[in-house]
């Protein structure tokens, strides 16, 4: 095996790329407004505009993914017949659900049910019912399960596994451009294409790495203010940048076998204690009767939400939620397809997406239930006044109200505000050792990226979240981190449309390759699991 120090740097694509960042954080700095307005203007021209494809590639990504779980296709095997696992299902579960959203499920678990029973930012404006009442809470319950379950997870999912198909049973080139071999044919294998695509995919994680970061400084530091008195400045949001990006910079350095495997099984294990205290302290009975009730409501409307483009939604609650989430999940997957293909060689298709597809989607469905019908309970019956934090502190501010109502809340919140920072830590690390190979020739899954590489990457996303969270905070406090946001998953729209057809091709239609190979029936392929 290579060692990294002899990888030779893929100009082609890290010097456009990090040009382009470079200029991002050098015009933030200069002229901090002139890049929120860029920014905010690529959000809504994105997210209004093409809302319509974000909703019908999501929906293709779901049925995509569905089909390989359920047919013949989940048997086939990453690396052929006799491959063995690396790791644990255990420990890959944990890598992948720290490394992934679990950032997110922990900021909004809370909030973002409590936004919509409010109606804060006029979310359930176009809705029958009045902010406050029942339906409103079986609302923001069943609409937070659309948000962070199924469909996400199987964006990720389509990427990683059409990764690992393509380098691990087609001998593919570790890397994003593989996958469009099934409809690019021998065109992917042109060197400014291949540069094209990685540019394009190294630009949307990067955008989108910082945005994850920019929220987590902006919670973080929303709950120091809470439990400590510290208001937040840009001296104190610079601080912690500097202590997240040492962290996960750090972590990378020391590579996928120690740095991310340690910091994601600590950070699974704070997780499942959250939810064993929330199901001893939290309304039990109102938790599982609430739940319940929303999951059918989910269900009935469904179909609605998946085709909705703020026609029936309105913009508050479609365009500044459900796209905004579709679009950091799309900027996200092409990082995460190589991430989960790495951790992922020995398993099944359908092992692969029990661990990344169904295991994350119920995670994030009974995480929700439980912090987000416990918030509704205490905000209908008068406990707290969630809503009215959220209202006058910004929309990642109800967390740490959430958190001081508990027992224990002086040992709770500086374990919540640790298992933040570790989170962000633990997606920064799998992210910047992701862009570095991307930047990287000739590497391989099992290889490790430059450590140089890793330290400019983390360093230069640092800063784009310093920059955003200080300055273009917004109504909601994270204003200017969603158009960042945005902006990263509007980059990589296309690509991600290719890729979901690449995977459909070869696993649905099972039509000619564009080279004139014929892909088989799953169940025959080379890799196909005798299980």
């Amino acid at each position: 095996m290579n060692t990294n120090s002899r990888k030779r740097l893929n100009a082609g694509v890290f010097i456009p790329a990090f040009t382009i960042i470079f200029l991002a954080v050098v015009v933030g700095l200069v002229d901090n407004a002139a890049l929120v307005k860029v920014a905010k203007g690529i959000f809504y021209f994105s997210l209004v505009d093409f809302a319509w494809l974000y909703q019908l590639l999501a929906i293709s990504a779901l049925s995509v993914t569905a089909y390989i779980f359920f047919s013949k296709a989940g048997d086939i095997r990453l690396g052929g017949a006799n491959a063995k696992p690396a790791f644990s299902m255990a420990t890959t579960f944990a890598m992948a659900l720290t490394g992934g959203i679990a950032t997110g499920v922990v900021t909004y678990s809370v909030n973002e049910p409590i936004i919509y029973l409010g109606n804060v930012y006029g979310e359930i404006g176009n809705q029958s019912f009045a902010p406050g009442s029942a339906e409103a809470a079986i609302f923001a319950l069943a609409r937070s399960f659309h948000n962070w379950s199924f469909i996400p997870y199987a964006m990720y999912s389509v990427v990683g596994l059409m990764i690992g198909y393509m380098h691990y049973n087609r001998k593919q080139a570790f890397s994003i451009s593989s996958t469009l071999t099934p409809v690019l044919g021998r065109h992917e294998q042109r060197p400014m294409v291949r540069s094209l695509i990685n540019v394009v995919a190294v630009l949307a994680i990067a955008l989108g790495l910082a945005s994850s970061l920019g929220a987590g400084l902006a919670l973080i530091s929303s709950g120091i203010e809470s439990q400590y008195g510290i208001r937040p400045t840009p001296l104190t949001w610079l601080l912690l940048t500097l202590v997240i990006a040492s962290i996960f910079i750090i972590s990378a350095l020391s590579g996928l076998k120690r740095g991310i495997r340690v910091l994601s099984s600590i950070n699974a294990y704070i997780f499942y204690a959250f939810v064993v205290i929330l199901l001893v302290v939290g309304p039990i009975s109102y938790i599982l009767s609430l739940s319940t009730t929303s999951i059918g409501y989910w269900l009935n409307n469904f179909f609605l939400w998946s085709f909705d483009t703020k026609e029936s939604g309105g913009e508050a609650l479609v365009t500044w939620w459900t796209m905004y989430d579709w679009s950091i999940w799309i900027a996200y997957a092409p990082l995460m397809g190589l991430f989960l293909a790495r951790i992922s060689y020995g398993r099944t298709l359908r092992q692969f997406l029990i661990i990344n597809w169904i295991l994350p989607s119920l995670f994030g469905i009974v995480w929700f239930a439980i912090w987000g019908s416990s918030a509704i309970k205490w905000q209908l019956d008068g406990t707290l006044d969630l809503v009215r934090i959220v209202t006058e502190n910004g929309a990642v501010s109800g967390l740490w109200g959430f958190l001081q109502h508990l027992p224990l809340a002086a040992i709770l919140v500086p374990l919540a505000i640790f298992t933040l920072i570790i989170s962000f830590a633990t997606a920064a690390d799998s992210m910047t050792s992701t862009i570095a190979s991307i930047c990287t020739h000739d590497i391989r899954a099992d290889e490790e990226s430059p450590k140089r590489q890793k330290v400019i990457w983390g360093l230069s996303i640092g800063a784009i979240a310093f920059i955003m969270v200080a300055y273009g905070g917004g109504a909601q406090g994270v204003e200017g981190i969603k158009y960042l946001a945005a902006a990263g998953g509007f980059s990589v729209l296309f690509l991600f449309i290719l890729i979901v057809a690449a995977a459909a091709r070869v696993f649905i239609f099972k039509q000619h390759e564009p080279n004139g190979e014929r892909v088989a029936e799953p169940a025959t392929l080379e890799g196909a699991a005798n299980e």
